[in-house]
């Protein structure tokens, strides 16, 4: 059912002049999905009100209900054509009365970490690219047929979805920034093991895959919670902050369909945050996250931290340390480059890290594992608290060139999961005492001491996914070049 109504939405959108791209298809399809949701959740409010024998405030105003404007029904049950807004009526108010309503929920909420917040953050972070009313008319057709009241609907609605903003980040270079690999999500949370009453954070939150895997990952873990522990799964758990404007709507969308009904995102640039002003009360639990690399900061973003350094990923890292609390948990992708730059900021990095935290785990990930970048990365798992003495390396190979029809799977990564919980040697993984470790250049390059150096056949398709990349950097370095002239 909502394989087709997706597959039929994004046909109306591909003849739609004002969406071009999957992005475009993903974000339009976001705001009038949250719209349905929301009134499947004031429908379901007004249920528990009346079996309470309570009266229910209903979220919206009447005249801005789904039942309203987008999908008013006759007494059959039906599309009422006498009620509904079509062409230009439906998109007059859509721009001009709904969006402009709905973003001024942020001043109606009582708090951040309400529906009504969300509501108002998301309205002023988008707007209705569906300049057709009929075509406007006929993707609302298709989401009203949806149902996503049962357990069951959402879980396969959140499936789709995550499905949808896999196939965004794919259509682009910069793919990473909306999608990672959900295997390797999965797998950086069996390692980094999140327990109930622990708060998780990420603060380059993009599509929110972590925080949806791992809310699934602790009902798992906790099918008996009590009242008071759903709700701190729910409001004192999650948290994180999203830069761009797009991936903070589809990430908060992301987490409301996966269950979490008031996720706590904010939408803001984590890297303005001067390092010296975070205090204990801002620490967390657990840090997993996957930020974006080969981006540059400005010099009075730079300011903020003690390693000063244009590289978004050192940043963040910086950020990820001084944001744990004591014993504080962390999985962190980064550019496997990390490992061995002999720039002053590198090493500097490398240096406080092994100081400040046990960095127990690097699994090396191989080509492919991020589709659209040739990027290699590597993940560090770390504790915060105390000096690293052995650094245990996995280096994943699944025996294939992985690409769009091969990508990484859950498979793949069971081996590493399973010798990480010992630590334990075998042809792909091995141990290195930082005694060892030079203390100069701090390099913690993976070198493989089992198979020698480690040749890796690229596929063509990786190959030119590179080099489209670096023509992407090059293209942008001229044009700060040409702003200079």
């Amino acid at each position: 059912m909502f394989e087709q109504a997706f597959k039929n939405i994004d046909d109306i959108l591909w003849k739609e002049a004002g969406c071009t791209t999957e992005l475009d298809y993903t974000e339009q399809t976001s705001w009038l999905l949250f719209l349905k949701y929301l009134d499947g959740l004031e429908q379901d409010r007004l249920d528990e009100a009346a079996l309470e024998g309570k009266t229910y405030a209903y979220i919206l105003d009447k005249s801005y209900r789904w039942e309203a404007w987008a999908a008013p029904k006759d007494k059959d049950g039906k599309l009422d054509h006498n009620k509904a807004l079509s062409g230009d009526d439906l998109r007059d108010f859509v721009n001009q009365k709904l969006f402009p309503y709905l973003q001024g929920f942020t001043q109606k909420a009582t708090g951040a970490n309400t529906i009504e917040y969300k509501i108002g953050q998301i309205f002023a972070e988008i707007k209705n690219k569906i300049q057709s009313g009929y075509n406007l008319r006929e993707v609302i057709g298709h989401i009203d047929e949806l149902r996503f009241r049962s357990q069951t609907e959402k879980y396969e609605l959140s499936h789709l979805y995550e499905a949808k903003i896999k196939n965004m980040g794919n259509a682009g270079r910069n793919g990473g920034e909306y999608y990672t690999a959900r295997p390797l999500v999965r797998a950086i949370i069996q390692v980094v093991q999140p327990k109930l009453g622990e708060s998780v954070y990420d603060g380059a939150l993009g599509s929110a895959g972590f925080h949806c895997e791992t809310f699934d990952y602790l009902k798992k873990t906790y099918p008996n919670r009590t009242v008071a522990q759903d709700q701190f799964l729910q409001t004192r758990t999650f948290y994180g902050k999203e830069k761009k404007s797009l991936a903070f709507v589809i990430g908060i969308m992301n987490m409301i369909l996966h269950g979490i009904d008031a996720p706590n995102i904010i939408h803001t640039n984590t890297l303005t945050e001067n390092l010296a002003d975070i205090q204990e009360k801002d620490r967390y639990d657990i840090v997993e996250t996957n930020p974006p690399f080969g981006g540059k900061e400005r010099k009075e973003v730079q300011q903020n931290f003690p390693i000063r350094t244009g590289e978004t990923a050192y940043l963040f890292l910086q950020h990820y340390i001084k944001i744990l609390k004591a014993g504080g948990r962390a999985g962190i992708v980064i550019k496997n480059t990390f490992l061995s730059n002999t720039d002053n900021a590198s090493v500097s990095l490398r240096k406080h890290l092994l100081e400040s935290c046990s960095l127990h785990t690097v699994l090396d990930c191989p080509s492919g594992t991020f589709q659209g970048s040739g990027v290699k990365t590597v993940v560090l798992f770390f504790e915060k608290g105390a000096p690293t003495r052995k650094v245990w390396y996995y280096q994943l190979d699944p025996g294939r060139n992985m690409g769009k029809t091969n990508p990484l799977n859950d498979d793949d990564l069971a081996e590493f999961i399973e010798l990480q919980k010992t630590f334990a040697d075998s042809p792909k993984s091995w141990s290195v005492d930082t005694k060892t470790i030079d203390p100069t250049t701090f390099d913690l390059s993976v070198k493989n001491p089992n198979g020698g150096e480690e040749v890796t056949h690229r596929s063509p398709e990786d190959i030119m996914d590179e080099i489209a990349a670096l023509d992407a950097e090059s293209a942008e370095v001229l044009e700060r070049i040409k702003a200079l002239l």
